[in-house]
Formats: structure tokens, sequence, C-alpha cells
């Protein structure tokens, strides 16, 4: 049996969610457009023969503005040092920028600490013209001593299994630390609170994204349907007045689509009822934040 930990590792909003989603070959990551999308840091486990690789997906690497943001940093940053292998994700659509600059600073201090390998993982290939695609790698190429470099695009999945294969040669012998039908350690409490935070980030725009958490109240399992009743918390009214929508509009078609989304992966019929609520600056406040898992 061989086992390794790879902690997927780059700016925000490079596709690290996605790459963990296609990697797992189902959707246990929420994914948008938004930056900062992911807050915790979340377990994938890919079965391979003879071994497990366990991916942790993490939050963007950036500068943090509250004290949410300080904790979502310092937990990529623990995941980064524990993992036995490094995935750095940097996006072909752009050239090296400043956060990307910033999180390669960060997996070079810590390969100084513990050296592993780090595998540079150039993202939405499928976005770039292959002619242009080549001074992108070189660009990102340079930045780091890399280990190995793999384009990949994460919605077609080219490219995906050149990945595994260059991962495998670095599994360690042991035995694995998963059982072998565990896939990941996000509960359907968990789950579902992502799922309706990631239809407000795809219904919202400007500062709403950043300022809305999702806490589950009541998740009750029974004859299999999943009675789930969750608050969304907000910091502002005008905050809770875009996310309710004109007569409760908008709130109707965030609550419809995660349900939906919830059946689907659940596999059962699910009752959701969600309420919105107005919590100040619950981004700097310590007792919320440990509350709501972050």
């Amino acid at each position: 049996m061989k086992f390794a930990t790879v902690a997927i590792i780059g700016r925000s909003n490079v596709g690290k969610s996605t790459l963990l989603n296609r990697l797992l070959g189902e959707k246990i990551a929420i994914v948008s457009d938004k930056p900062q999308t992911t807050r915790t840091r979340i377990l994938g486990v890919v079965h391979v023969p003879d071994g497990q690789i366990a991916f942790l997906d993490t939050p963007g690497l950036h500068k943090p503005q509250h004290l949410l943001n300080r904790r979502m940093v310092r937990t990529a940053v623990e995941a980064l040092e524990e993992a036995d292998l490094l995935y750095v994700l940097m996006d072909a659509t752009s050239l090296p920028g400043p956060g990307d600059l910033a999180a390669v600073d960060y997996v070079k201090e810590a390969i100084a600490k513990r050296p592993r390998p780090a595998v540079l993982v150039v993202t939405k290939i499928d976005l770039v013209n292959k002619f242009k695609l080549l001074p992108v790698l070189e660009s990102y190429g340079k930045l780091c001593a890399w280990t190995e470099v793999v384009p990949v695009s994460s919605e077609t999945g080219d490219n995906i299994d050149r990945l595994l294969a260059v991962t495998m040669p670095f599994l360690s012998e042991g035995e694995g630390a998963y059982g072998d039908d565990m896939v990941t350690d996000q509960t359907m409490r968990t789950l579902a609170g992502e799922m309706i935070r990631e239809k407000i980030l795809q219904a919202t725009e400007q500062e709403v994204p950043y300022s809305v958490a999702v806490d589950i109240d009541q998740f009750k399992e029974e004859n299999g349907l999943a009675r789930i009743y969750a608050t969304i918390l907000v910091e502002r009214e005008t905050q809770k007045g875009i996310i309710i929508g004109k007569q409760g509009e908008r709130l109707k078609i965030i609550s419809t689509q995660a349900r939906q989304d919830m059946e689907k992966l659940f596999g059962m019929k699910v009752f959701l009822e969600v309420w919105v609520k107005v919590k100040e600056a619950w981004r700097e406040d310590e007792r919320a934040l440990s509350e709501l898992g972050y």
C-alpha cells in the first residue's frame, strides 16, 4: 500500500476546487468566479491501484483584510507545511502577477524548511491558444525549481491522467489513512451549507459574496428525506435585501438551486428552509468564526 498527501496551493481563483472535483470525479467543493470562494481545507481522497492520495484543497493565498481572511491564509499555509507533495496552481490565461509571486514565496519557504516535490500545475489551458501557451509556461517555469510542470484543463479533463502519473512515484510505502469507500471528510451538513453559499456567490455581486456565511441550524434525516434549516448571515441590512430580492424572488431561486444540488449529491429528497439574518462584522468576530467552522 502506498500513500501521500498533496496540498493544492495557489492564489485565489486559479481553479483549485475545480481541479479537486475533477480528480475525484464528483463535486465536493463549491466553485465560482469570485476570489476567495474556498474558506476551509477540504479533503478529497483518490483511490489508486495499491494506494491512496489525499488531496487538500486550500483557500487562496492572498493579502488578508479581515480576521476571516487571516484564518483562511493560515489554513492554506498549514496544509502547505504538512503535505508530502505540493501542487502549485497558476492560471494559463495570464502571466505571473503579484499574487502568484507571493504564493511561490510561501512554497519556497515551506520547501526550505522541509524539502519535498513541488509540481507546477498550469490550469485553464482550454481557454488559451496553444501557440500562446508556451510563453506562459516558460514564464511560470522560471519562478521555482519545479519537480514537474503539467498544464491541465480541469473543465475538459485534459492532462489530468498525466498529473496523476507524475504524482504516483512520490507515494510512500505505508498504510492508507482512510477507508476504501471514503471520498471526503466533508459532512452532509457542511456540504449543504456550502451549496447554499455557492448559489449566493453565483447570484450576487460586489461586496455581498465576501460578507456571507451559512449556518445550518438543523439537519435531520428520516425516511429518505433530509430536513434542513439554514440561516444566511450578512453584515448589513442592504445585503440582506439584495439576497432576499424583490418579493423574495432571489432567495427563492437560491434555495431551489441549492436544494436541487443537494438532492443530486445526497441521493434523497430534501426539504430546505432558509432565513437571512444580519450579524454586523461577523468576519472579525472570533466566536462567530469558530462557530461557523472557520
